[in-house]
């Protein structure tokens, strides 16, 4: 009869009986885990920060985009030559004074013609002397020749003919030269010296310095809260520096996407260029307004709720907001004048709940 090990039963009933002590152990361990947490972590009393509401002027920020125009710009052409450009002083982006030259054409041809002119001018006067003469006239004492009779003269010898043809040479050899009408910025120079001038295109445009328009579109339901004369900022979209401006006009067009076009001026606007696309916030003053900053709003069950402090409580008040800029937003209704609005701390908090105030 072969005989049966007591040792792998004996093993078995062992681990069971620890298994059986180390579950029971582990139980009472978590109970007094939590005692002791419990223990050393007591609850806390928020800390709160608030703000006192009362009545104010609200600056109501509206943020677009807009397009840079320039406010003064001429664009220059040489009139009525076929000479050749001689020599161009300038070049695009350079920034020219009132009367500066721009560019000049060849003049000998129309030098030439003054030359002949001015011979042509001599001989008619000589004519005038010699009909003066054949009439009985001094031509010396021409203060003493009747007025119809010198008409006649003037008439006759060509004197007329040749001021006239004389002045338009004149004035032709002086528009070679295109001067600068103001202060500005040459732009669209494309044009090449000992080439004739384009009949069809202007030979550049200087546009004016020291200001600029910006037209940018709001929406028809803020139209009701801008004014001309109302503060703008304007900055490109590459840089932090901004300019300042006013708006100038409010185009009374509603376009298809309900966008109305406001015109502003800004000035010094040493950087910003023609067409260029920018940045543009509108700054509007209303007076009389509940300001809270926006940190004292928050959401409870899907609706606005600002905290006010009562004592040592947070009372929990429904809110609607209105307007609003960067940091602060107007409160419409739930607010009275004089109450403390708690602005930090605030968003864990229940209503009546225990709040430790803090000072700034």
């Amino acid at each position: 009869m072969e005989k049966v090990s007591l040792k792998p039963i004996v093993a078995a009933i062992c681990a069971l009986q620890f298994a059986m002590y180390a579950c029971s152990g582990s139980a009472g361990g978590s109970e007094s885990d939590a005692d002791s947490v419990a223990t050393v972590l007591p609850s806390r009393i928020p800390e709160v920060k608030t703000i006192t509401v009362e009545p104010k002027v609200f600056s109501h920020e509206i943020v677009s985009n807009g397009k840079v125009s320039a406010h003064d710009f001429a664009d220059l052409s040489f009139a009525g030559s076929d000479a050749v450009i001689d020599k161009i002083h300038v070049k695009n982006g350079d920034h020219v004074r009132k009367g500066q030259p721009i560019a000049s054409l060849d003049r000998f041809k129309l030098e030439n013609q003054l030359s002949q002119n001015k011979n042509d001018l001599e001989k008619a006067r000589l004519e005038l002397a010699d009909v003066l003469i054949g009439q009985g006239y001094d031509p010396d004492k021409a203060d003493q020749v009747p007025a119809d009779v010198m008409k006649l003269a003037r008439l006759r010898s060509g004197l007329d003919q040749a001021e006239t043809v004389l002045a338009n040479t004149t004035r032709d050899l002086a528009n070679t030269t295109l001067v600068a009408p103001f202060d500005g910025v040459v732009a669209n120079l494309f044009q090449k010296a000992h080439n004739k001038p384009s009949a069809s295109e202007p030979f550049c445009r200087i546009i004016a310095s020291g200001q600029m328009d910006v037209e940018f579109p709001v929406l028809e339901s803020e139209l009701p809260i801008i004014k001309p004369g109302d503060e703008v900022k304007v900055g490109a979209f590459a840089s932090t520096e901004t300019y300042p401006g006013r708006v100038t006009e409010i185009n009374p067009l509603v376009d298809k996407d309900g966008l109305v076009k406001v015109r502003a001026s800004v000035s010094g606007a040493k950087n910003l260029y023609d067409g260029m696309n920018v940045k543009v916030s509108l700054f509007r003053a209303i007076d009389k307004q509940l300001v809270v900053p926006k940190s004292a709003v928050v959401l409870r069950t899907g609706k606005q709720v600002i905290f006010t402090l009562s004592g040592d409580k947070a009372i929990w008040n429904y809110v609607h907001t209105g307007l609003e800029n960067m940091n602060e937003c107007v409160v419409l209704d739930g607010l009275e004048p004089g109450m403390e609005v708690i602005y930090d701390g605030n968003v864990n908090l229940a209503h009546e709940a225990p709040v430790k105030l803090v000072r700034d």
